[in-house]
């Protein structure tokens, strides 16, 4: 079976650097918060273009931890889109917050300034805006938006190590970003792993605080809502590892992309549009209709797809209660539709081309 991402091809890509960052480690006998946490946070706040990096233990704390940083408290209404996975929202709830959903573009899947204008909240504290299966938002209107009617704006990266648009960097846009580096991302680690970056020392300090128990200095919480999140010396040595080939890695992507694009010419599916550097393919991910006929059709020829994602977050079971009248039409209809395909950057052009043979094939029924 053809993965979706082969993540022993990847390991194998760059077993050498990696097995020497995790011995150097082994042998430093230092494995919480050390030199490599330092350095990779200093490496990857220059690379995303932002004053401070702070490593956490997963994305999904990232999250927490940017929110509770920048003051979001119970009761806080946050806009942001239902159709990535439910990650923010479970945050959201957790701290106690309201998630107010906007729908997103049916062309780019993504929220944009024209329907987060259009929402009738005043009350709205903060945005958090994903930048889905690799694709990033129009941060520059969505930020210039949220500087006028005064809301906090954090980007959730998760998806989107290494894309830039109009000259910056994925994370460098809001009060604070998210990524995760979970091991099928496009910067991945060999387990979990996760950072906040920041252009502001006073909010990069207090998620230093908040990753570990709110300590100022060992054992005396000065700050409240702190946690066990920290990133460990192996996992930061093997992203230091690996993040010089990000660029390169995304690049192979975007080609796969590409060829994907030139190769596909089945009318029932359709393909989300070309991008340059502001779309790092983190998924590719197509519309059909009816999505799981071509499911099956692909594992029968044994090639694995999936969907991200099959639920909106307002339509969840455990929540779907509190929303009973919110209708996000565009938000709906995807969650129908679409089905992603194999890639990662290991992936050769003839199983590319096996996939998109198949494609071809899918007679809809």
């Amino acid at each position: 079976m053809l993965a979706i991402n082969d993540l022993k091809r990847h390991q194998e890509a760059c077993s050498v650097r990696v097995a020497a960052a995790v011995q150097a480690v082994l042998d430093s006998g230092w494995y919480v918060l050390g030199p490599n946490v330092g350095e990779f946070e200093r490496e990857f706040a220059d690379y995303c273009g932002v004053a401070h990096c702070v490593g956490v233990g997963n994305g999904t704390d990232a999250i927490e931890l940017a929110l509770r940083a920048l003051g979001l408290r119970a009761g806080d209404r946050v806009l942001l889109a239902a159709n990535a996975g439910m990650y923010a929202t479970g945050v959201l709830l957790g701290l106690g917050c309201i998630p107010v959903f906007a729908d997103v573009d049916e062309r780019t899947q993504l929220l944009d300034a024209t329907a987060l204008a259009a929402r009738p909240d005043h009350d709205v504290r903060a945005v958090v805006v994903t930048h889905l299966y690799g694709r990033m938002a129009d941060m520059k209107a969505v930020a210039a938006l949220c500087r006028t009617r005064g809301w906090l704006l954090v980007e959730d990266c998760a998806q989107a190590h290494g894309a830039r648009r109009d000259g910056r960097a994925a994370g460098s846009f809001g009060d604070a970003a998210t990524f995760s580096f979970y091991p099928t991302k496009n910067l991945g680690a060999l387990g979990d792993g996760g950072a906040v970056v920041t252009g502001s020392e006073e909010t990069a300090d207090r998620l230093r605080l908040l990753r570990q128990y709110g300590w100022r200095r060992k054992y005396v919480v000065e700050l409240g809502g702190g946690r066990n999140s920290r990133l460990d010396e192996l996992q930061a040595a093997i992203l230091r590892a690996k993040l010089p080939d990000l660029d390169g890695w995304n690049a192979r992507r975007r080609a796969i992309a590409d060829r994907y694009r030139r190769g596909i010419v089945n009318p029932a599916v359709d393909l989300p549009e070309d991008g340059a550097q502001d779309y790092v393919s983190h998924l590719f991910v197509v519309r059909a209709r009816p999505r799981d006929s071509l499911k099956a059709h692909l594992a029968g020829e044994g090639i694995a797809a999936d969907v991200h994602y099959p639920v909106p977050d307002h339509r969840q079971p455990a929540i779907a209660d509190r929303f009973p009248d919110l209708a996000l039409p565009v938000t709906e209809r995807l969650a129908g539709e679409v089905l992603t395909l194999p890639c990662f950057p290991e992936m050769l052009d003839e199983e590319v081309d096996r996939v998109v043979a198949a494609v071809n094939r899918w007679q809809p029924r």
